[in-house]
């Protein structure tokens, strides 16, 4: 039978072709259609927007992402990207992907080597020719070899070049450590002062969160810390700040989170919710709003809202000096308000149209949360909207019911194409990434949808509709609306 079988096969080629034709692709074929048909939506899409698909080697600009900003240029490259990197999950041996995440400390701490060290000032400054590992060392003091070998660790990784033997120049993606200071920083702990902030991004998160990473394990499954809530076992983040020998630490922090700010596109606040429907005299108070960058465009294009800033006392003086520079006549007439608050304790009672809350949630664990929305409940009217900006985590699977089949607008998150990743996958990691973080630093997380809907329904809030930007990060700051329950 099978002799048979096979040999009626061979000697009909023509049916033997029709088969072939009839097989269905492969995953990794399936994958390689997906990135040559958006390869070819991206290209006309950036020719006929007259913009430009990226250079891995030449530095990196914001001008550099203007191709993202149409939304179908957007989705096309986050599809390319998802199937490149899920092909090479397939075709890449298994122990090679598996020590990308297993060896993500070594590259790590190569990284960190030449952020501190300054190297990509110094390869800025040598310019496009490159330089030697000897000239380098010989500019800031480390070790020729012991550098060469972390440099080269990042150059298979695309960060740094290496364009002859032992001689590296930046790329795109080392660029965005640059500090655009002079290579020999006289004064190291001023480096990042006055930065775009993103070199100080990834030096805290090289430094605090990757020391805290060596011993997530150890907090995991120690009982005293196991399953508890609060942020720190014997002192928070905050606290450890606090300490006169960590000034560096925490000013290097806030200017890394200028850089998350520049990373966020500077009306996110405007898109959050309709303000436009708000009647005039409307108060929208901003929950734990820092020194009011969000509430700023919030009180420029509303001028008809008035805008409560809250936040600890020390953060509000400092809010003072900068709404005195940037809107003093709006605190002058008292549209706009800095008043100390801390969100742990009841609200005043006054008619709020908008309790509004940008990436505070994710801060603190549900224990937490409970407190600060039950506050909010408490001060709220019936007609009080609850509006909440954060990472919204989905699912790496499919999950046509992200709402729970409750029907709640906007809940179930644009999906990639098939064979994907739901979630595009590691493109969209950075939301991942910052929940690990959350984790690390402060015990808390980002959520999915049906952990923030039960959280909020479970502290007097129905949500009732999420609002999501397309294009870019999937999880990237997408915005609740919910109203009191039982009001």
């Amino acid at each position: 039978m099978h002799s048979f079988f096979f040999k009626t096969n061979s000697s009909n080629p023509k049916a033997n072709s029709k088969r072939k034709n009839k097989m269905p692709s492969s995953p990794a074929r399936q994958l390689l259609d997906l990135i040559s048909t958006s390869l070819t939506s991206l290209e006309e899409s950036c020719q006929a927007n007259g913009v430009d698909i990226p250079d891995l080697y030449a530095p990196f600009h914001p001008s550099t992402e203007a191709f993202r900003g149409d939304p179908v240029t957007a989705e096309a490259a986050n599809v390319i990207s998802a199937a490149a990197l899920q092909l090479a999950a397939v075709l890449t041996p298994p122990q090679v992907t598996l020590y990308h995440v297993v060896g993500g400390h070594f590259k790590a701490a190569a990284i960190r080597a030449c952020l501190e060290s300054n190297v990509t000032e110094i390869l800025r400054e040598a310019g496009p020719d490159g330089m030697h590992i000897n000239d380098i060392g010989a500019k800031n003091g480390q070790d020729p070899q012991k550098l060469g070998r972390f440099l080269r660790i990042l150059a298979i990784n695309h960060i740094y070049l290496e364009i002859k033997p032992n001689v590296f120049t930046n790329t795109r993606i080392s660029s965005m450590l640059d500090t655009l200071k002079p290579a020999r920083i006289s004064l190291p702990k001023q480096k990042h002062d006055n930065t775009f902030g993103l070199a100080a991004l990834a030096s805290h998160h090289l430094d605090e969160a990757f020391k805290a990473s060596a011993y997530a394990w150890e907090t995991l499954i120690d009982p005293t810390t196991a399953k508890s809530g609060d942020p720190d076992a014997k002192e928070t983040m905050w606290q450890f700040y606090e300490r006169p020998a960590e000034a560096f630490r925490q000013r290097r922090f806030n200017i890394g989170m200028q850089g998350i700010q520049a990373l966020q596109p500077a009306d996110a606040s405007l898109d959050a919710f309709d303000w436009k429907s708000l009647p005039n005299g409307a108060v929208v108070v901003d929950v734990g709003g820092g020194v009011g960058t969000s509430a700023l465009p919030l009180a420029r294009e509303f001028s008809k809202l008035k805008v409560v800033v809250q936040d600890l006392p020390a953060v509000i003086k400092d809010a003072g000096q900068l709404w005195s520079t940037k809107m003093s006549d709006a605190v002058k007439s008292g549209r706009v308000v800095l008043e100390a608050q801390d969100f742990f304790k009841p609200q005043a009672k006054r008619d709020v149209a908008v309790f509004f809350l940008k990436q505070i949630l994710h801060d603190w664990s549900d224990e937490y949360c409970t407190k600060i929305l039950k506050n909010l409940w408490a001060a709220a009217s019936p007609s009080t909207k609850l509006v909440i900006m954060e990472n919204i985590m989905p699912f790496a699977c499919h999950d046509p019911s992200a709402d729970r089949g409750q029907g709640i607008a906007g809940a179930v998150p644009r999906e990639a194409p098939a064979p994907l990743l739901a979630n595009y996958g590691a493109v969209n990691a950075m939301g991942y990434y910052a929940d690990i973080d959350m984790f690390l630093l402060f015990n808390s997380q980002e959520r999915t949808v049906d952990h923030m809907e039960e959280l909020l329904r479970d502290a007097g809030w129905k949500v009732i509709i999420i609002h999501r930007r397309e294009g870019g990060d999937s999880t990237f700051l997408q915005s609740i609306e919910a109203i009191p329950i039982s009001k």
